[in-house]
């Protein structure tokens, strides 16, 4: 489905009913509560590097003269170094998040349709889906930091289209990252409030998973995230295959 026709049903579709697609992502998460913690489980994996890309310069520091720490100011060139490695380590972290969590929301659709396909935590990891990952990643950053510009209001209204990126990239392959882009924004401003609700609400139940010993947060967690696929099957409809 082409970028036109993605635009023609978001502006077609019947606004959000709330109770609806909270109800349904309890059922589904019900489902897929076990490859919701796989998911998390992976991502805590995968973004471990880019951590240790962020803080390399501070490590080599603590190698190379231990005693530097103790004057609490870091060297211009350790400063200078984290510098030009924060902003890789956030733009990987961002594209890994947003390539497991649309293989997720894939996951959710096989299990939702009964689709016997194999389940692949790493299918947006691959090829051309990662790279249009990449440039979604870049486009989040830029956005958010022009959000952040505005007094943290752009980032308070941006949370709503920038959570429906995963779904277009899992199910949209056609669109480029700007109509990406474009479409995150049609779909999340004419629902914004019904959407910013499912996330709040949704986002506090999945946090309940603390009580169980904290670390049942890890099992809970991707229910803030099922909602964005029953928002995409709402209105711009599911692909018969992937």
């Amino acid at each position: 489905m082409d970028f036109t026709a993605i635009s023609q049903r978001i502006a077609d579709s019947s606004p959000l009913d709330f109770g609806k697609i909270f109800n349904n992502s309890i059922e589904l998460f019900k489902k897929v509560w076990l490859q919701g913690f796989i998911t998390i489980l992976l991502t805590i994996v995968t973004i471990i590097p880019f951590y240790i890309i962020m803080y390399l310069p501070m490590i080599w520091l603590g190698m190379w003269d231990p005693n530097s720490f103790e004057t609490g100011e870091l060297p211009p060139t350790v400063l200078l170094l984290m510098f030009v490695t924060m902003p890789i380590a956030f733009l990987g972290i961002t594209s890994v998040a947003f390539c497991l969590n649309a293989a997720f929301l894939r996951i959710c659709w096989l299990k939702d349709t009964n689709q016997p396909t194999k389940e692949d935590y790493f299918y947006y990891l691959k090829g051309q889906h990662f790279r249009k990952a990449f440039v979604l990643a870049l486009i989040m950053i830029g956005l958010s930091i022009l959000g952040t510009l505005l007094c943290f209001i752009g980032v308070f209204y941006l949370m709503v289209p920038l959570s429906l990126f995963p779904a277009f990239l899992a199910f949209s392959e056609e669109l480029s990252p700007m109509e990406i882009t474009k479409a995150s924004f049609a779909l999340g401003h004419k629902n914004w409030l019904v959407i910013f609700g499912l996330i709040l609400v949704t986002g506090l139940v999945a946090q309940l998973g603390v009580i169980l010993c904290l670390v049942g947060v890890f099992f809970t967690a991707m229910l803030g995230k099922i909602p964005t696929y029953l928002i995409y099957k709402e209105t711009v409809g599911l692909p018969e295959e992937i």
